[in-house]
Order: C-alpha cells, then sequence, then structure tokens
C-alpha cells in the first residue's frame, strides 16, 4: 500500500498527462470498463470533438463542451401588434397626455439662453491699431429663438469708426441649419436701419456659415458671408482659419462700398482653451478691399490692403 502511493505521487509530480477534460465532465461515463471487443482502433483515444453552431466546440451527442454565450433570437411577429398607446388603457389618456408633454419639454424643447463673444481682440497693423468685437447670443428653444447680434472697430483710444447691433427672429428649417429675419442698425458712422434676411447653421465638414442679405432704408442692398471652422490639435488646442467676405449691390459712396466684391478678410487664430468656457488666443489676418471700394478707400488716404496681428479672447456662457 504505501509503495503503491509512492508511485502515484511520483508519477504526478513527474508530469503525467492529466484525465481528459471530457473525462471531468462526463466522469460516469468512465466509471465501468470498456470491454476490449468494443475499443476496436479507438482504444485510449478520445471522442473527436466537432465544431456545433456560433463556433462552439460540441461532441458527438451534439452537446457543447465549452461555456459561450447563446444566439439572440429576434422577437415574435406579435411583439408590436399592441396598440400604440397602451399606457392610455392603464393610467387613462389625460394622465399620459400630461406626461408625454413633461417628457417632450424635459427632452430638448425648452428655451434656453446662450451668449458667445466670437471675437474680442486688438489687431495691431502698420499705420493704425484697432480694436473689434463680435458677440452674438440667443434665447429660446431648439427651433425658435430670438437671436442678437453685434459687430464693430475703431482705432484705440477713439470712438468705434463702425459699429451694428442686430435684433432677429429664426427658425429652424432643416437639421443644423437657421433660416433668421429681423434688423440691423449701425451705430457708428452715417445713421442707416437694415432690414435682415439670412441663414446659419453648420454645412458639411463642420464649416460654420453665417449668411445675410442687407436692404437699408434708403434702398441699398448689401451682404456678408462668414465662414470659419475649427481644427483640434489637441483637446484644448485649436487652430480656427476664417473668412468674410461683403459685397455690394450698387456703389454707396456715404459708407465708403464700392459695388460688387466690397471686402474681404481671410486669417487663422490659434486658441488654447484654458476652460471649455474661456479661450485666449493670437492669430494673423489679412484684408484687401476691392475694385471702386479700393479706390474709394485709396481716395479718402487709406491704405486698401491690410496685415494685421492679434491677440484677444473668446468666451461664452
Amino acid at each position: 500500500m504505501k509503495f503503491a502511493a509512492i508511485f502515484w505521487l511520483l508519477t504526478g509530480v513527474a508530469g503525467v498527462a492529466p484525465v481528459p477534460l471530457s473525462a471531468q465532465a462526463h466522469p460516469q461515463e468512465h466509471s465501468h470498463h470498456t470491454p476490449p471487443e468494443e475499443q476496436g482502433d479507438h482504444a485510449g483515444r478520445e471522442a473527436p470533438v466537432e465544431q456545433g453552431h456560433a463556433g462552439h466546440a460540441t461532441d458527438e451527442g451534439g452537446a457543447s463542451v465549452s461555456p459561450g454565450p447563446t444566439m439572440e433570437t429576434p422577437p415574435p411577429a406579435a411583439a408590436g401588434s399592441g396598440p400604440p398607446r397602451a399606457a392610455d388603457a392603464i393610467w387613462g389618456a389625460e394622465a399620459m397626455a400630461e406626461s408625454r408633454e413633461d417628457l417632450r419639454r424635459t427632452h430638448g424643447d425648452f428655451a434656453v439662453f446662450w451668449f458667445q463673444g466670437d471675437r474680442l481682440e486688438a489687431q495691431v497693423r502698420e499705420g493704425e491699431d484697432i480694436y473689434l468685437w463680435d458677440i452674438q447670443g440667443y434665447y429660446g428653444g431648439p427651433t425658435q429663438r430670438l437671436w442678437f447680434k453685434s459687430e464693430g472697430e475703431g482705432e484705440w483710444r477713439s470712438a468705434p469708426d463702425d459699429a451694428e447691433v442686430q435684433a432677429l427672429y429664426s427658425r429652424a428649417v432643416a437639421p443644423f441649419w437657421d433660416l433668421q429675419a429681423g434688423i440691423r442698425h449701425d451705430i457708428a458712422g452715417p445713421d442707416t436701419t437694415h432690414a435682415v434676411i439670412g441663414v446659419q447653421g453648420l454645412a458639411p465638414y463642420m464649416f460654420e456659415v453665417d449668411a445675410a442679405l442687407f436692404v437699408s432704408h434708403r434702398g441699398d442692398l448689401t451682404a456678408r458671408i462668414e465662414a470659419e471652422i475649427d481644427q483640434r490639435i489637441t483637446q484644448r488646442l485649436i487652430l480656427q482659419p476664417r473668412v468674410e467676405a461683403n459685397l455690394s449691390a450698387q456703389d454707396i459712396p456715404l459708407l465708403g462700398i464700392g459695388a460688387g466684391l466690397d471686402q474681404i478678410e481671410a486669417g487663422a487664430r490659434l486658441r488654447y482653451e484654458i476652460r471649455r468656457e474661456f479661450a485666449p488666443y493670437i492669430g494673423l489676418e489679412q484684408s484687401w478691399r476691392t475694385g471702386r471700394s479700393a479706390t474709394l478707400a485709396r481716395a479718402r488716404g487709406e491704405d486698401p490692403s491690410a496685415t494685421s496681428f492679434i491677440a484677444g479672447i473668446r468666451f461664452w456662457f
């Protein structure tokens, strides 16, 4: 007895192969001796393993020998055959109407206030340094809003040379696009009021576009198109190329504007978001007056082309 125990201990340490997994999983199948005449050529071999459904290993009887998830089955055809508002039958149509209205409000269709200082900056250029602001905000829901916009510029230590405010009603007309209409009033330079109609939204490839048509109380027709895109270098460092074009349907000597493409600005701003709501930036911008507008600018003693180095902040809340 002692010799047998030592023998089994030594064979275990020497790495004798353990009992096959199939034998461990089904010990009752190996608890009796199979007669030699039934073993044939398969004596001493394990039962072949086949691949069953879903890639699971199975034995000859089709039983799985390895665990795994079962395949999902589609819902029965009767699953969607009930009434579209089955809860009405339990709680009542009036109670459920109130609940659905509350769900609609709390899932986005409620008024919010948003305000952004898109550009608050100083521009250093040859001959004159200027300050510039470009702010906007709205109050309303996802489909209808009241917008406020203002932008302007002027030389340091002097009143603005050009400034405007806009009040607009906005309505969503397509995913990511709003149609806007309202009034614009110029609060610097010649006193001018404009009717405004335009679109604002997100174009393919994430370009933010703001385009508007203006008709002044004198009958002058002008337009403005702005486009910009954020190119993320890191999660907080962002490069923003930007272009703006101003057009006019006629000469407006009072405002120093010529017919056609009046002015174009192209530049890039590199900002760092200290917080998502607050980001200082630096940049470079080139502006040109073209055609008749360039001639009028020269007549006033101004350079129709200017290169500006920029420093500013961008914020929103």
